[in-house]
């Protein structure tokens, strides 16, 4: 990968914000954006390319102007952000390499680029379909993992059972 190589970066995007049902044109397909395929020196962040995008229902609150929500609105203009499968491209963080597969919060579009990797999860069992990630598995590990970790922060022991049919 050449130093300042930049490729074509398909990306959606809010339009303005949504009153009443979402139509096509609210969320425009953009293909005129790039981005460039390497990270600055002394990063933190990881680029990856996204292979599976999730589209869930608490994203039509965030197409709305909303004030006091437990999340935040998307911003007119800019990419739509939701749950993801990925492959890291390039990475300035110490616990993600290139080639490694996660999931998590990222944009919908072809290539983003994560300033928060630590939100990320590492996919080890790649013996599932990699799109079960952006649905059955990753629900029930994420809730998992904010337990543990309100737990955690309360100095609470923690110990899971999964039931098995």
């Amino acid at each position: 990968m050449s130093q300042m190589e930049q490729v074509h970066n398909k990306q959606i995007i809010l339009k303005d914000y949504v009153n009443g049902f979402p139509k096509e044109s609210d969320m425009p397909l953009i293909t005129s954006s790039t981005i460039r395929l390497n990270l600055p020196e002394n990063s933190n962040a990881i680029l990856v390319k996204n292979l599976y995008l999730s589209c869930d229902p608490y994203m039509r609150g965030r197409m709305s102007e909303s004030k006091g929500s437990y999340i935040d609105s998307f911003t007119p203009g800019s990419t739509i952000q939701g749950l993801g499968v990925a492959k890291v491209l390039n990475s300035g963080h110490l616990n993600f390499k290139k080639g490694d597969l996660v999931w998590g919060m990222t944009g919908w579009e072809e290539y983003s680029i994560i300033n928060a990797p630590e939100t990320l999860f590492k996919i080890q069992d790649t013996d599932v379909s990699l799109s079960y990630y952006t649905g059955i598995l990753e629900e029930a590990k994420r809730v998992l993992h904010v337990c543990y970790l309100l737990l955690k922060a309360r100095s609470i022991r923690v110990m899971f059972y999964t039931l098995t049919s």
